[in-house]
């Protein structure tokens, strides 16, 4: 089984993941002290974006893999490659 790609995009997921891991823990604390409900909303909100930013990332990581693992590119593919997908990600995220 392929692992992530390079330090920096495990480094990036465990980023995301950890700010989510943050961002629950805020709205568990409002729901404890009796926040209304569309402050708690607001923050299920955010907490959801950050989640699917997360997801986006992993889809975009394993497509990478898969690629790479099956085209075997030279580098100057891989640039290309990187820089696609980059555009690829930037433009999935536009459409959620």
């Amino acid at each position: 089984m392929a692992s992530f790609l390079s330090e920096t995009d495990r480094t990036e997921v465990l980023n995301r993941l950890r700010r989510a891991e943050g961002q629950i823990r805020g709205v568990q604390r409002m729901i404890e002290e009796g926040e209304s409900c569309v402050k708690v909303g607001q923050q299920f909100s955010a907490v959801r974006k950050a989640l699917d930013s997360t997801h986006l990332r992993m889809t975009m990581c394993f497509l990478q893999q898969e690629l790479d693992t099956c085209l075997r590119p030279d580098t100057a593919q891989k640039g290309d490659m990187a820089t696609m997908f980059k555009e690829m990600e930037t433009l999935l995220s536009r459409m959620g």
